[in-house]
């Protein structure tokens, strides 16, 4: 049977010959493309599952086509593959609608986990849901308005709403969204997610509670 439809958009050959060979043997089914018009085409040969996404690419840039991907309502998780983990680099990646990413050397256990954890986050999203936030679009009705959220931040205000009025800790949000390996998970990436899904919704509606978490308030 085959597994999972996972787009390569990587113009090193070397690096996307490995990624495409170590995902045939993690059971998945990989494609590759080079360039962005590649990548393009290959969306549209089948139903992808995930995208690793480099950032500098010959016609352009990862984060821009990711932002492409979300606006033309593509739901799917995206990983990007980046050579810097600068703070900046971080949340233009987040800003652009990517969902995770890794930092170039990688280790392969660190990428597979990722992703493992990515698809299972995907799956989760059509568990039942709080009324305001729909599940099939990846929307939460905030204002009267339809906000669109990446699969990350849908299943991380999910976690929140459903607990809402207590704290959340970190550790806890940490092992239901990400579900993989702590020594993989960068604590400033769920700090990052946070900050995003507040400018989404409303600053007020998720609170800081100062070394331990996060709570939901419902307005």
């Amino acid at each position: 049977m085959q597994g999972d439809r996972i787009l390569i958009v990587e113009d090193d050959a070397f690096l996307r010959d490995g990624l495409t060979e170590l995902l045939e043997r993690e059971g998945y089914f990989p494609v590759a493309a080079a360039s962005l018009q590649a990548a393009r085409r290959r969306l549209t040969e089948g139903k992808t599952a995930l995208v690793l996404l480099d950032v500098m690419l010959p016609d352009g840039t990862g984060f821009d086509f990711c932002a492409e991907l979300r606006e033309n309502g593509f739901a799917a998780p995206i990983l990007f593959l980046t050579a810097c983990d600068d703070e900046w680099q971080v949340v233009r990646g987040l800003d652009s609608g990517g969902d995770d990413y890794v930092t170039k050397p990688f280790k392969l256990r660190e990428l597979t986990s990722r992703i493992r954890a990515l698809l299972r986050r995907a799956g989760r999203a059509t568990e039942s849901s709080p009324a305001f936030l729909n599940a099939e679009k990846l929307t939460a009705h905030i204002n009267g308005e339809d906000v669109l959220l990446t699969p990350t931040e849908f299943q991380l205000l999910s976690v929140l709403v459903k607990n809402a009025g207590l704290i959340v800790p970190r550790g806890t949000l940490l092992e239901r969204i990400w579900d993989i390996d702590g020594d993989f998970i960068d604590d400033n990436t769920l700090t990052v997610h946070v900050s995003r899904l507040r400018e989404k919704i409303g600053k007020d509606r998720i609170e800081t509670v100062r070394g331990v978490g996060y709570r939901y308030v419902a307005l």
